[in-house]
């Protein structure tokens, strides 16, 4: 068996170490028996659809309007993709950058305005929106995005610790406010996007096997557990964090 992973646009969204999640997964697939190899798709490069699973990560306002152009063949993607932070964002209906509004590639049913305060520290939430996930997840949250979720879009998680994916600046449109203002993340078909930097991979050893096992066409209880004690101690560390505000 092989994996063939997907790292998209690594030089202009890959500003918060979220490269890391392609590492996390090629080495978690290897561990298992299984061959795996990372393509970087850079900016230029044609988008390839026929890879295993996708990963995306973040970066500034400037890189998501590079970005999203560029990715307009994702709407045809059939298999699985983590977007991370601004890759959320770009992947949505629209988004704000440079101070107007950008259209995105349209695969998620989400739009991004504007926080009225920027979220920035540990974050924890409880996954609701992915079968077989059951972990805690934990991640460091530095966003401006207020996301709001359509109906096609279920949230990735319920905030436990931190902001997520929207404050109350934009209730006013919010059919359900208190869902979407406790809503982390977003799950529709084939794509899992959050705001948990990391990488998220690395923190949230069991995110990572569900990708894992929808790559290679496996149930997540066929993946042989792996025993790593220096995993476990991150995960301890990071579940006992606490929030510390910014600014």
């Amino acid at each position: 068996m092989s994996l063939e992973i997907g790292l998209l646009l690594p030089d202009v969204l890959g500003t918060y170490g979220d490269n890391g999640n392609a590492l996390v997964l090629k080495r978690r697939a290897e561990m298992r028996g299984i061959d795996a190899t990372i393509h970087e798709v850079k900016l230029g490069d044609p988008v390839p659809l026929q890879f295993d699973v996708y990963l995306m990560g973040g970066g500034e306002d400037t890189a998501q309007t590079l970005a999203v152009e560029h990715l307009a063949p994702l709407v045809n993607l059939r298999a699985p993709l983590l977007a991370i932070c601004a890759g959320l964002q770009v992947l949505g209906e629209s988004f704000r950058a440079n101070g107007r509004v950008v259209d995105g590639v349209g695969l998620i049913d989400a739009t991004t305005t504007t926080l009225k305060k920027r979220a920035i520290g540990e974050i924890r939430t409880r996954p609701t929106g992915v079968p077989g996930l059951t972990d805690t997840l934990t991640g460091f949250e530095n966003h401006m995005g207020a996301t709001l979720l359509g109906q096609d879009a279920s949230p990735l998680g319920t905030v436990l610790m931190g902001v997520g994916n929207s404050d109350s600046s934009g209730t006013y449109d919010m059919a359900d406010p208190s869902a979407q203002l406790s809503a982390e993340g977003v799950v529709q078909g084939n794509v899992i996007a959050t705001y948990l930097h990391g990488p998220v991979l690395a923190r949230n050893p069991q995110l990572a096997d569900v990708l894992l096992a929808r790559a290679t066409g496996q149930d997540l209880a066929d993946l042989a557990p792996l025993d790593l004690p220096e995993v476990a101690q991150l995960r301890k560390e990071r579940l006992a964090a606490k929030r510390v505000e910014r600014f």
